[in-house]
């Protein structure tokens, strides 16, 4: 995949989830989410917190080359341990927090995607950032993982609002371009929607007996996402 389709893959869901938030009411706000203890807020704060890295790591050093792809950054190691994980809840309520209101947020959320897309556009293809977890990345493979942040969540907060999911075009493609990998073409033997794909390959929705063994008999192998 190359850098100008993520970053337009980015866009568009990122559009997308602003246009939301921004119908959301202050009630609303306070709701709880699946990724406890989060409310719909700090949902948010976290969307917020994980695309605020980037600009940081595009004035940072760029390593020579690449070592880590978009499915590998998805590996479980100390990403997922306890202290990675208490920092990642402790950054999105304090990104919450700093906000006078749930409007104020979703705004910030569409001001730092909007700058976010904009750097992004004025790198080079083969530019290669460094991570937070320490891993050198191809600056597409890792917008790859933003556009997975973005649109997962994007899913979450609609359940959490009680609203219909919405899942762009451009970002499931790509989607299930990474989530399954060269079995992309034969998901749609399973007669999924592309969210409804997200929600299976996340966890977010549980697989019967029989799509189990569909999802064996073509091989698909999901990626460590929490």
């Amino acid at each position: 995949m190359d850098l100008a389709e993520v970053m337009d893959a980015f866009r568009a869901e990122a559009e997308e989830l602003a246009h939301r938030a921004a119908q959301v009411s202050e009630d609303e706000w306070t709701r709880p989410t699946r990724c406890e203890p989060w409310s719909a807020r700090e949902l948010l704060g976290h969307v917020c917190v994980v695309l605020g890295w980037v600009p940081g790591m595009l004035v940072g050093p760029s390593p020579e080359r690449a070592e880590v792809s978009a499915r590998e950054y998805y590996r479980p190691d100390h990403r997922f341990a306890v202290a990675t994980n208490t920092a990642r809840l402790r950054l999105a309520e304090e990104c919450s927090a700093g906000h006078a209101s749930g409007a104020a947020l979703a705004a910030s959320f569409g001001e730092i995607s909007r700058r976010v897309d904009g750097q992004c556009r004025q790198e080079p293809e083969e530019r290669v950032v460094l991570t937070r977890h320490g891993d050198a990345m191809l600056l597409s493979d890792f917008m790859l993982t933003r556009v997975v942040e973005v649109a997962v969540h994007g899913l979450d907060l609609a359940d959490a609002l009680g609203r219909e999911p919405w899942l762009t075009q451009e970002a499931g493609d790509l989607l299930l371009q990474l989530l399954a990998g060269s079995g992309a073409k034969l998901v749609d033997e399973l007669g999924w929607s592309r969210p409804t794909f997200l929600r299976k390959a996340t966890g977010r929705a549980p697989l019967d007996a029989w799509e189990s063994d569909q999802i064996e008999r073509l091989g698909l192998h999901w990626l460590a996402l929490g």
